[in-house]
């Protein structure tokens, strides 16, 4: 069984081999006009006398030749195409492919932007199971990279050489109602875990944007929701059960070995598979979602108000306009109780020039929808975006217009939204994507610095100096700063607070030189913000969403700037003591944090 993870049979491979069956080598048929003309010469220098052949023979014999010719390239033709499904049983198969064996794989993450094949994909179903998996592997040297959902657009958790999956390892263990904590599997979802505690009238203190992350995952890379009071998703674990190559199982926590525990909450998998995690909740609470549309000017002047006032709150910028999507929630009033308001228009009105956009632009680029296709009207606001895009995605001005009409539909769906925290705190995020989001200080919230809003500026700058197609939205958030030391929102000052921005380029068409074009524009995009803003802004990459340089140049800089802020020698120190055969480790974290005796 495997959640959110995709995992296949690598299908396409095997019908790629079919494609490209090979054919049994055939003699190429000599022309038969050369024939011929040598019988003839030859005819004559050993009888000279003989009568030359009549022009009926010659005629025949030309159009024998174009006979032959024609029956050859049609047999040739015949063979060089694989049989369809339904005929693989015939005999005459020149040559039969050899299929993928059974046990190889594909794994990609969401996005589809990484992939790995492999033949070792384990999923343990308790943990004496995962506890012989890393044993093994560990005797072996073979590795088991711990992979959650797949949904970290770099494929951080990816390894051909074998990974380990605790997708079946997601029971709710024990709640502690009382004190409001949770212990869990940490191959349970986050979806999963909030449904099968709500009973007990509690609940997460933050979300990320979207749910299906595994709860070992969404840790291990420090991921972060949204509010400058609140710090991201890791401070909220009490201990965590570690199970490691070289020293079995072991627990950790702020009584045992505070040092490893503080280093294990953003362990990026590198120190130990994370089998199961105590977690400090709060109390189920309503939020109140109340979204409205400003300028630029406006957030200025109101900027330490919205981060002091609001327990989350993001902005959401939209390219080549002046709009910004201001989004607050907070606990619903136990005096007021929601508020009470009559949206201006009704979600139909607020998407209907998006949809009339999509009309025009099909006839603009002459496109006929198929018509398997779902129904324009029953498409949500993304998937209309996601349609748009694809119609010439790297077109500056067809973005423009694009990002024009989402600015249009956010002014038209201004109001408020009542909901549980989980299901108010997420976001559609689109369809598939590159993304790059960093962190960096932001000052605190009795004195904003105001270098987050100055970091949004310059994204904006570059982008229409350099004409990038940057769709919507940039996003911004908050967070309070963290202990952890490998986490990008790490502070020793407790009072400092962080912002997040994330910029994207989608990826809404499946044809692959496209999807290259695509990926080539963003990472110029991408290398733009990272030359002019990170060192001014000491900005870091999220770690699911860093991208290892190809460049050797490239890397050893980043190696270097990485080392700079986080303690690099004793996550490694760490690394040698919990796993020194590096069986949990794959490429990415080994040009990320190289040992001394890394090749």
């Amino acid at each position: 069984m495997q959640r959110a993870l995709t995992l296949r049979r690598s299908v396409e491979s095997l019908h790629h081999h079919n494609h490209l069956r090979a054919i049994t080598p055939t003699t190429v048929p000599q022309n038969p006009l050369t024939q011929v003309s040598s019988t003839r010469a030859l005819s004559t220098l050993s009888s000279p006398s003989s009568p030359a052949p009549s022009s009926s023979s010659s005629e025949l014999r030309k159009y024998l030749g174009y006979t032959a010719l024609v029956l050859f390239s049609a047999a040739a033709t015949y063979y060089s195409f694989p049989f369809p499904e339904n005929a693989k049983h015939k005999k005459a198969q020149i040559f039969r492919y050899a299929p993928l064996p059974e046990d190889l794989h594909t794994v990609s993450n969401w996005s589809g932007t990484h992939e790995v094949q492999t033949r070792v994909f384990h999923q343990p179903e308790t943990l004496e199971e995962l506890e012989k998996v890393v044993k093994d592997a560990h005797e072996k040297k073979s590795r088991i990279r711990p992979v959650g959902s797949g949904l970290s657009p770099n494929g951080i958790g990816l390894s051909r050489a074998g990974m380990v999956n605790l997708a079946l390892m997601d029971k709710v263990l024990e709640v502690d109602k009382e004190k409001k904590r949770v212990r869990v599997q940490a191959g349970i979802r986050v979806q999963q875990l909030v449904d099968g505690i709500k009973e007990h009238g509690i609940t997460l203190q933050n979300f990320a944007s979207i749910r299906e992350q595994q709860i070992g995952g969404i840790l291990q890379v420090g991921a972060h929701g949204t509010g400058a009071r609140l710090p991201p998703m890791d401070e909220q674990v009490i201990s965590m059960k570690l199970v490691t190559p070289a020293k079995g199982t072991i627990e950790v926590s702020k009584e045992k070995d505070p040092e490893l525990f503080y280093l294990a909450r953003c362990g990026l998998g590198g120190l130990g598979v994370v089998a199961e995690v105590t977690i400090q909740c709060v109390d189920r609470q309503e939020l109140v979602e109340h979204t409205t549309v400003s300028t630029m000017a406006e957030i200025k002047k109101n900027h330490k108000k919205l981060l002091s006032e609001n327990r989350h709150v993001k902005y959401l910028y939209i390219p080549y306009t002046d709009t910004v999507v201001v989004v607050k929630c907070n606990p619903v009033s136990k005096w007021k109780g929601p508020p009470k308001f009559t949206p201006k228009y009704s979600s139909d009105e607020a998407i209907q020039h998006v949809r009339d956009l999509y009309r025009e632009c099909l006839q603009k680029y002459r496109v006929v929808p198929d018509k398997s296709e779902v129904d324009m009207n029953e498409l949500s606001f993304t998937e209309l975006r996601d349609k748009l895009l694809a119609l010439d995605p790297l077109d500056k001005d067809h973005v423009a217009k694009v990002n024009q009409a989402e600015a249009e539909f956010w002014k038209k769906s201004e109001g408020y939204r009542v909901g549980w925290s989980d299901e108010i705190l997420g976001f559609d995020c689109g369809g598939q994507q590159w993304v790059s989001e960093t962190c960096f200080p932001a000052g605190t919230l009795a004195k904003p610095s105001m270098k987050d809003l100055e970091y949004i500026e310059g994204v904006k700058q570059l982008i229409e100096k350099n004409e990038i197609p940057a769709p919507a939205p940039i996003e911004q958030r908050w967070a309070a700063c963290t202990r952890r030391p490998m986490s990008p929102a790490s502070s020793t000052r407790e009072d400092d607070i962080l912002s997040w921005v994330g910029i994207i380029m989608y990826l809404p068409t499946t044809d692959p030189r496209q999807r290259k074009e695509i990926t080539e524009e963003f990472f110029h995009y991408r290398r733009l913000t990272q030359t002019q803003l990170w060192d001014k802004y000491s900005a870091y990459e999220h770690w699911a969403k860093i991208e290892v340089p190809k460049d050797k140049d490239e890397l050893a800089a980043l190696q270097d700037r990485l080392r700079k802020r986080f303690p690099v020698d004793a996550y490694n120190k760490a690394r040698r003591e919990l796993d020194p055969n590096r069986v949990l480790s794959n490429s990415k974290l080994e040009k990320l944090f190289p040992l001394s005796d890394t090749i």
